[in-house]
């Protein structure tokens, strides 16, 4: 289980369950909204009492982020100029992940990761059958509300530790060239496919969700995947 009602099934098990709810989520782990978009559709998902198969993709918002990252202030100052006018927005964020279960803790933070290493953890998750959302949601908590460098091996250890994944499969990991390679491979993949912003979430190979949806809008929009008119369509309109 990965929370309330939500079952967590493999691939075999999928082709024998027409009910089954896919999510793919295409999110970047230093994101705050994709945080928000990740509770939101855990609430989504228990509310339906169905079946779902959940795949993350990755997807960096700062891909030429030098990787040993950068302090948070510069981050801000270079991303979004003056941090002083971000206050309002990060205090609607922190209210916002009150509402959802999450502490956002922004004075916390002091570097901002390069999240590379953070994504090829994430595909040796999904490699090895692990729980990719448990994973993702103690490397998002570890950021954001503990402030840790999650760019950092040693950090990764402990995170993938606490989600059921062996250190010594996380270092052999990120001393492989490999993973890497595949990682960037998906994020190419994604961008290709017109992605630009985070999170997005694919339901069923059939409607395209962006942004961090309302739980309700989550619900409505598993609905109409399984029971609406779109439902025989391939790829639907985008749903924002």
């Amino acid at each position: 289980m990965i929370g309330p009602g939500i079952t967590k099934i493999s691939p075999n098990e999928l082709q024998r369950s027409p009910a089954t709810l896919q999510v793919d989520i295409i999110a970047d782990l230093i994101c705050p909204w994709c945080f928000l978009g990740k509770k939101r559709l855990d609430d989504a998902l228990g509310a339906v009492h169905g079946p779902s198969v959940i795949t993350w993709f990755p997807f960096q918002l700062n891909p030429g982020m030098p990787a040993e990252g950068m302090p948070f202030e510069d981050y801000l100052a270079s991303k979004f100029g003056d941090p002083e006018m971000l206050q309002p927005g990060l205090a609607e964020l922190t209210a916002a992940g009150k509402v959802e279960g999450i502490d956002f803790r922004f004075d916390l933070i002091s570097h901002v990761p390069n999240t590379l290493n953070a994504h090829r953890i994430m595909n040796l998750a999904e490699q090895t059958g692990a729980d990719t959302s448990a994973l993702a949601e103690k490397i998002l908590g570890g950021f954001f509300s503990q402030g840790l460098d999650i760019s950092d091996r040693d950090v990764l250890v402990q995170l993938g530790d606490e989600a059921g994944l062996g250190s010594s499969e996380i270092l052999t990991t990120l001393e492989d060239d490999k993973s890497k390679s595949i990682v960037l491979s998906q994020e190419a993949q994604v961008r290709q496919s017109g992605v630009t912003g985070v999170p997005d979430f694919l339901i069923n190979k059939r409607l395209f969700v962006v942004g961090a949806q309302k739980t309700e809008n989550l619900v409505n929009v598993f609905d109409r995947v399984m029971f609406g008119e779109e439902s025989d369509q391939p790829v639907s309109p985008t749903v924002h």
